[in-house]
């Protein structure tokens, strides 16, 4: 194996103890990262390298899972880390850090590295410039960037002006960590792989569309960076529209990362544009509110007291196109849910003719089905089935299928799974220049609408509730409601009341 060397930008950093680091070593762990390779950590603490080492080892332990904490193989990895004190945004201690590369490349150093920033996004353009003004910027060597790629359309242009300046599009790897979790691979599975579900998976037989992804905890010590930030930024216009990408998207002629990526990039240029008359009816943005225990969004660290900053967004989306015309996708995330979960239900049309007789106003509901990615991943389908007895009383019941049935096979790490294919030069799960741009030019006139508009809507919700009533009432029109994931995600045979 060629050698590899892993540069970590913001390596003192909480991703970088909390994600990357168990992520590297799940890969040492599984084999997949195996032979000539050295970890650099870089950043602005100042560490040696036993230091360092003693300070990563500590963290792997309160993050790891306990089935991989093998202490001879931990002991192994952390031999691999290093450490070199620098400011990244100081274009003079890029020499340091080019000799400190060359130094554990050793000689016949190809430059085969992979930098990831780990960083404030005030760095995500300055850091290039300062690889290629010492020559780091070879061609065996990738980049990963940390969301959010740019504040608005106009910075995300700049941004890609600056990387293909320095880098090759190949070498350049927008993450987003949604799209490294196996169940969201298994959307496309699920639809590609089966002759089942795809003949029905257009607007003939579907009503609506939901994409749910909520968190059961505040924004703690991110303050400073989430209120300039926001849901919309912080998770809509990646994460989120990432998921309806996958839920929408036509099938490619072949798989591979271009023509998988050009199918995400058409289901965003077929966005229907939302026009300022628009943003009231498609789009409620709520702020979480004091609640028994619970602070308020206003109360937490850093937080301005008059903060107009959104902790839920709840959208409409649709998307022009002969597959979907007149099916809308409801989109939301928010902060302080009662829950945290992730999950795609499609709700499928009512047969054309009820054939059997409600008995008590409870009539069978339409056939639902829910694709769980967090937690408990899985999948649930809804179906209407007779109760045994005289008559015809049909109740709804659930078909489930939990991952965990698969022979105990690990989930694996969304991380792992994304830094790998970065190693192996394979970018299908990273986001385009082309298809940034394209969300942002879908998103931005959002944001400058409440920008220019500071009296627009923004709705409290107690925190641990499931967001503003308003949410529901924009479903109305559409006789649509939202399927709030069950609180007892831990019980799989409970999980929802169909």
């Amino acid at each position: 194996m060629k050698k590899l060397i892993i540069v970590i930008f913001g390596a003192s950093g909480d991703l970088t103890k909390r994600k990357l680091m168990p992520a590297l070593y799940s890969l040492y762990f599984t084999k997949r990262l195996q032979g000539n390779f050295s970890i650099l950590g870089a950043s602005r603490s100042n560490y040696s390298d036993d230091a360092f080492r003693s300070y990563i080892d500590n963290e792997l332990h309160n993050f790891l899972p306990t089935k991989m904490q093998d202490k001879e193989l931990i002991e192994q990895f952390i031999g691999h880390l290093h450490y070199h004190t620098m400011d990244p945004a100081v274009e003079e201690q890029y020499k340091g850090l080019d000799e400190c590369i060359m130094k554990l490349g050793g000689s016949g150093f190809d430059g085969n590295i992979l930098f990831y920033l780990s960083t404030p996004p005030v760095l995500y353009g300055v850091i290039p410039l300062h690889l290629q003004s010492v020559g780091l910027n070879t061609k065996a060597s990738r980049i990963i960037i940390e969301k959010p790629f740019g504040y608005d359309l106009e910075s995300a242009l700049s941004l890609n002006k600056i990387y293909e300046g320095v880098f090759d599009e190949h070498q350049i790897y927008r993450i987003d960590h949604f799209l490294g979790k196996e169940t969201a691979q298994n959307l496309l599975a699920f639809r590609f792989a089966n002759g089942i579900f795809e003949p029905l998976w257009n607007r003939n037989y579907i009503d609506y569309i939901e994409v749910t992804a909520v968190e059961n905890l505040g924004i703690g010590d991110r303050g400073g960076f989430y209120d300039h930030v926001g849901a919309l930024r912080d998770m809509v216009q990646n994460h989120l529209i990432q998921l309806v990408a996958l839920t929408a998207m036509e099938p490619p002629a072949i798989f591979n990362a271009d023509t998988f990526r050009n199918e995400i990039v058409k289901v965003y240029d077929s966005l229907k544009p939302l026009v300022e008359i628009d943003f009231e009816d498609h789009i409620v943005r709520g702020q979480y509110t004091q609640s028994y225990y619970k602070k308020g969004y206003r109360e937490e660290k850093g937080i301005p007291e008059d903060s107009r900053t959104e902790t839920f967004v709840a959208m409409r989306l649709e998307i022009a196109n002969w597959r979907w015309s007149g099916v809308p996708f409801y989109i939301r995330t928010g902060k302080q849910m009662p829950t945290k979960a992730t999950e795609i239900v499609v709700h499928f049309k009512e047969t054309p003719h009820k054939m059997f007789h409600c008995k008590e106003g409870n009539c069978p509901k339409a056939n639902k089905l829910t694709l769980r990615l967090q937690p408990n991943e899985g999948i649930v389908l809804g179906l209407g089935l007779k109760i045994p007895g005289a008559g015809f009383e049909i109740k709804n019941v659930t078909m489930s299928f939990d991952y965990n049935q698969l022979g105990g096979i690990p989930m694996g790490d969304a991380y792992a799974r994304l830094i790998d294919d970065c190693i192996q030069h394979d970018p299908t799960l990273f986001t385009r220049s082309d298809a940034v741009e394209a969300s942002w030019r879908f998103f931005g006139p959002i944001l400058e609408y409440w920008k220019a508009h500071p009296e627009a809507p923004l709705y409290g919700y107690p925190a641990g509730t499931w967001g503003p009533l308003e949410s529901e009432g924009m479903m109305r029109y559409h006789h649509a409601e939202w399927s709030n994931p069950c609180k007892n995600l831990t019980d799989t045979d409970k999980y929802c009341e169909l």
